[in-house]
Parts: C-alpha cells; sequence; structure tokens
C-alpha cells in the first residue's frame, strides 16, 4: 500500500489560529515526522476564510480548506455570541467561491450552552443557518464538518431533517446512545487526544464502530494535557488511546481511520496522491 495511506489524517483542526502564527512551520514539520499526512483546517467566522485559504495555498501538501460559520461568533472586543443571519451573509458568496478547493463545509452545527443561547431565538438562528449550509454541501455534493456542543441530540436530529447526507460529528461531547442516532445515518465521529482525560469519549467509542471513527486534534484546543496547546502530531496519541479501547494495534486503528477519513472527504485523494 502507499505509505501515504498508511498515516495519520487529522480531520478537523484550526491552525489558523493566531497561537500558530510564528511557528506554523514548525508544527507541520514535527506533525510529518509524527505519522500526519493531512491536516483539514476549519473557519469559524466569515473573516477566517481568506486566512485559511491562504495557509492551505501555503502548504499544500499536507493542509485541505474548510470553510463555513461556526453557530458561535466573536465581536469585534472577543465577546462570544450567537450566529447570526448576517455572519451567513457575510460568508456564504465567498464559500460559494471556492466549492471546487475545499474539503468540505465546516465548522458548522449547533452550540447550546446557556451563555451563547440564552433563549429559543438563538437556538433558532443557529438551526436556520445550520440548514443554510447543509443546502449548500448538498448542492455542492460536499461533507459537513459539524460542531455539537451542549447540542448533540438536537444536532443529530436537525441534520436528518436537513436532509445531510455525508457528516462528520467532531468532538461530540453527547451519550453514546444519542451517537448511535448519528451512526443509524452514516455519519463519522472524530475522536481528539483529550479522550486521555475524558471519561465521555471512552464510553463513546467503545459504542462507536470502527468503521465510523476517525481521528482529530481541534488544534489548538483538546489538548491531551488540559491547558496546553494542542497540534496535529498528538492525532497518534487519540489513534493509541482508540486502539486499547478497542483491543486493536494502533496500526489498525490508523489503517481504518485513515481509510474512513478518504471515503468521507473525497478531496483527500488529491493530497495523497
Amino acid at each position: 500500500m502507499d505509505p501515504k495511506l498508511e498515516g495519520f489524517i487529522d480531520c478537523h483542526t484550526h491552525l489558523s489560529d493566531p497561537v500558530f502564527e510564528n511557528d506554523i512551520q514548525y508544527i507541520l514539520d514535527n506533525a510529518r515526522k509524527s505519522g500526519v499526512v493531512a491536516a483539514l483546517v476549519c473557519t469559524e467566522t466569515p473573516a477566517d476564510i481568506p486566512v485559511v485559504l491562504r495557509l492551505c495555498e501555503k502548504f499544500p501538501y499536507i493542509l485541505l480548506p474548510c470553510l463555513g460559520v461556526h453557530p458561535v461568533q466573536k465581536d469585534s472586543d472577543g465577546v462570544e455570541r450567537c450566529v447570526s443571519q448576517k455572519d451567513l451573509d457575510e460568508a456564504i458568496s465567498e464559500i460559494e467561491k471556492h466549492t471546487d478547493k475545499i474539503c468540505a463545509i465546516g465548522e458548522v452545527g449547533l452550540d447550546f450552552q446557556p451563555r451563547i443561547t440564552p433563549n429559543p431565538e438563538h437556538k433558532e438562528a443557529q438551526r436556520n443557518v445550520l440548514k443554510a449550509q447543509v443546502e449548500l454541501a448538498n448542492r455542492y455534493n460536499l461533507p459537513l464538518n459539524v460542531h455539537s456542543r451542549s447540542a448533540g441530540r438536537p444536532a443529530i436530529a436537525a441534520l436528518k431533517e436537513f436532509g445531510a447526507r455525508k457528516v462528520l460529528m467532531h468532538a461530540f461531547d453527547g451519550r453514546p446512545s444519542i451517537a448511535m442516532e448519528g451512526i443509524k445515518e452514516g455519519y463519522f465521529f472524530s475522536v481528539p487526544p483529550s479522550i486521555v482525560r475524558s471519561e465521555q469519549k471512552v464510553k463513546l467509542i467503545k459504542q462507536l464502530p470502527m468503521e465510523q471513527i476517525l481521528l482529530e486534534t481541534d488544534s489548538p484546543a483538546l489538548s491531551p494535557v488540559k491547558g496546553e496547546r494542542n497540534e496535529p502530531s498528538n492525532v497518534q496519541i487519540s489513534c493509541g488511546h482508540i486502539a486499547k479501547v478497542k483491543g486493536l494495534s494502533p496500526e489498525e486503528v490508523r489503517r481504518i481511520t485513515t481509510q474512513n477519513a478518504i471515503k468521507l472527504f473525497p478531496m483527500l485523494k488529491d493530497i495523497l496522491k
């Protein structure tokens, strides 16, 4: 088998985050040394779109862009707030300009933390923005890279309702029984290195079939050590812990998750040639 098809694929990162600004080359070199052959870089805000595109154009041998609007946005003063229709309107034409070069629509989803969605109107705003992006993904036959913090059940229900076809539930924080509703729909679930300190993630992995598990880091978040900056090289920690929980070898988990990633994100084939 091609060595590249035996490497790790980090299916969800935020490598355009300013914390990587001064050492992104080192981070990517370290990822390659650790066996990472590709990493998906997600946007959160409309302003992220050109930044992520530039970053992926600079490092085309390992990075692929995912463009979307996250359910949580930040005001100019850095205060987090619920997404609005205006945020989507700012982003949608830019996303459509680049559908031929993006790996997925993402990061999209629902975030029902009470401080973000203090009333039903906020939840409905998030649902509307998600619905529009599901329709966009279906129109261009693209997968979705989905966030569902404190909203596992409503996110999966909404994706089903809106007709989502190709879905990655990233860093899912809900119960295994809720995740299994997504499994029935053919959705995939990606696991970050924080699994080493998360009983919830371990319970989840015990239930999920290997055929629908992927690897991610969510860099710079969800590090194996709370509070430390995460990076793609740590995807091997996710792999190793899944192997331990599932009673498989790390090599087998790496092989299966890479095959799963290529199945969900066909554009990976271009980077793995």
